[in-house]
């Protein structure tokens, strides 16, 4: 049977703009609430909601913002962030993501590249300040005419413009939005080169939210805890859309991730769901005091981003009480998610894959080399096709048709297998696949055989050059104990006879933590060039 699969079901993908659906989430459910930001104390229901993005809509229009314009966010997590989210779609404008960690090289080549008008900006946060930052770039950014500061007087200086004499405006424009214009740019982090911004339309990303949401039952009745970043589709897609597509509750806990805020929050507002990438799971569940949190509340939650660990996803289950917690893969061309776990799959798949494809898309596994797509349990890139896929990287036409062949399927670049019964397997990033002496070796499979290791709290393998063999298997590792780390003696001594010798690892590196991307993924690339020359 070939590598290909395609999410067939009873619902229906939405047509409606960002805006309109909203609309109909507050007839629904006025008095729920929408938004809780624990740090700030301040909480919105549905009507209130929908009447601070209109406030702030209307003061978009004041300023002279039209449809297709952009407008950048670079801020942490905090309220308005949701509220421009909701805002731009509102009006039809771009909004642009803007990475908090990013300096003044990168954020001016974002404001230049997407010509960012009107940029939302947070004041400062960990010793960045970002006024100070826009102040230098901002001769070299000749399209940007305004910046507003998050929690400065000039935020309510801006939203006092929307006044409401010009809601028959604001009305008339969402009346003549289409849900497949674009609404979103997001730059992807890319390891060589300047980012690209992936474009996304109402249709891309409001679908991919409540599609992600069915899959694991939301409705108005749930919590939805985010620690995860907004300016990344896992926080502003499968958090703030997948929510306000069901009714249910954004609860932010912090500004950034912090693990006794995030538990605390969990608590406090009783989430019922709770989001993170692996790492952000074993932070969490390394608490001292992990134990003195009260999770009872919680059933469900997304882990995406790295492939879970077999020990963590268990402790996820049995100590968080996430018995219902969700896998999902996808990338941000994909508006993200292309394949998700179901509630009722069991350990194996929720650990060994990455789920199976959602409704009305499309999945194949495909030879890199030829493009043919290969047989069941044979590995090869993963490519998908459907609504989800973006329109394009923003002006850069060339780049798109790299990753984005005639037929309309996305290139993922990652190495997979689909299994007999349709569930999908990543082996790793073509790219991050070791060759040693013409053995292909994917790092997650030792990845996932050294957790087992009882000093190893986490690892990540890479490879790095090798006179004789091209490559050899380095595993960088953060031990459960700092002051009792693992050998490379014992880590080889534990692989033995276990694990094919070519996948041992011949190097070790012990580490107090990983170089991460601010999203929470683990930066191999800086590993392998930290390494390559020792």
């Amino acid at each position: 049977m070939p590598s290909y699969a395609h999410g067939t079901s009873a619902t229906t993908l939405l047509g409606d703009t960002i805006g309109a659906h909203l609309d109909r989430a507050v007839a629904a459910w006025p008095d729920r609430e929408a938004l809780v930001d624990v740090p700030s104390e301040r909480r919105w229901t549905y009507r209130e909601f929908a009447a601070d993005v209109d406030r702030l809509a209307r003061a978009l229009l004041a300023d002279g913002v039209a449809q297709g314009d952009r407008v950048g966010i670079w801020a942490v997590n905090c309220a308005e962030w949701v509220l421009v989210q909701y805002a731009t779609a509102r009006v039809g404008a771009i909004m642009v993501n803007i990475n908090p960690a990013y300096r003044t090289h990168e954020v001016g080549y974002v404001l230049r590249q997407a010509g960012v008008s009107l940029l939302f900006a947070s004041l400062s946060h960990k010793g960045s300040d970002y006024r100070a930052m826009v102040d230098e770039v901002r001769p070299t950014c000749p399209q940007l005419r305004r910046a507003v500061y998050i929690g400065d007087p000039g935020w309510a200086a801006f939203t006092a413009l929307g006044t409401a004499d010009r809601q028959d405006e604001l009305r008339a424009r969402q009346a003549g939005l289409s849900c497949d214009d674009p609404i979103n740019i997001q730059y992807t982090s890319g390891t060589t080169g300047f980012p690209k911004g992936a474009t996304l339309s109402h249709h891309n990303i409001l679908n991919n939210g409540y599609f992600v949401g069915e899959s694991i039952a939301y409705t108005e009745q749930d919590r939805i805890c985010l620690p995860v970043p907004f300016y990344h589709c896992f926080g502003m897609v499968m958090g703030n859309l997948a929510a306000t597509s069901h009714g249910a509750c954004v609860v932010i806990p912090a500004p950034s991730f912090e693990p006794r805020a995030t538990l605390e929050a969990v608590g406090q507002e009783r989430c019922t769901s709770l989001y993170g990438v692996p790492t952000m799971f074993i932070a969490e569940l390394n608490l001292p005091d992990f134990d003195s949190y009260d999770l009872s509340s919680l059933r469900t939650g997304i882990m995406a981003g790295s492939p879970c660990p077999v020990e963590v996803m268990k402790r996820v289950v049995a100590e968080m009480h996430m018995a219902e917690v969700s896998i999902c893969y996808g990338m941000t061309e994909t508006s993200p998610v292309s394949l998700q776990t179901r509630r009722d799959d069991d350990l194996d798949h929720r650990t060994g894959t990455v789920g199976r494809v959602l409704p009305h898309l499309e999945v194949k596994v495909v030879d890199p080399a030829t493009g043919t797509t290969r047989p069941r349990g044979e590995a090869g890139e993963l490519c998908t096709r459907g609504y989800s896929v973006m329109l394009g990287y923003w002006n850069e036409p060339g780049k798109t048709a790299e990753v984005v062949d005639q037929g309309r399927w996305m290139h993922t670049g990652d190495l997979a297998l689909m299994r007999e019964d349709g569930y999908v397997e990543i082996v790793g990033r073509i790219k991050d696949m070791i060759i040693r002496g013409g053995e292909n070796i994917y790092p997650r499979e030792i990845e996932e055989f050294l957790h087992g290791h009882p000093k190893v709290a986490d690892v990540q393998v890479v490879g790095v050059p090798h006179e004789r063999y091209g490559e050899e298997v380095l595993a960088c590792v953060v031990p459960r104990d700092p002051a009792d780390p693992p050998t490379l003696d014992e880590l080889r001594g534990y692989c033995d006879g276990r694990l094919a010798h070519y996948k041992t690892p011949t190097r070790l590196s012990v580490l107090d933590a990983f170089p991460m991307t601010v999203s929470g993924k683990v930066r191999k690339v800086e590993l392998r060039e930290r390494y390559a020359t020792r």
